[in-house]
C-alpha cells in the first residue's frame, strides 16, 4: 500500500472500530432494532469504502506494475487476483 494510502485506510479503520464498538453498545442497551440496523448499514458502507480505497491503490500499484513488465506470469496472476474479487472462477 502506498505511503499516502496507509494513512487514509487507517483513519478509516478507526472510525469503523467505533462504530462497531457503538452498535455493540446499542445492542447491550436494547436500543430500537431499526436504529441498530440503520448502524450496521452505515459500516457496511464504510467498509465498501475502504475497500474501494485499497482497490485502487492496488490498481495504481501493483496490477499497473504488472502490466507494464515483461513479466507474463505476473500480468495473469494479477488479473487472475481481480477476477476473483469481482466474483468470476475461484
Amino acid at each position: 500500500m502506498r505511503i499516502s494510502t496507509k494513512p487514509k485506510a487507517l483513519k478509516r479503520l478507526a472510525r469503523i472500530e467505533g462504530q462497531v464498538r457503538g452498535v455493540a453498545r446499542m445492542i447491550e442497551e436494547d436500543r430500537y432494532c431499526v436504529d441498530v440496523v440503520r448502524q450496521i448499514q452505515a459500516i457496511r458502507a464504510a467498509l465498501s469504502s475502504l475497500e474501494k480505497l485499497a482497490l485502487d491503490d492496488h490498481l495504481e500499484t501493483c496490477v499497473d506494475a504488472a502490466l507494464a513488465s515483461d513479466d507474463i506470469a505476473n500480468r495473469k496472476a494479477k488479473v487472475e487476483e481481480l477476477v476473483q474479487i469481482f466474483g468470476g472462477r475461484r
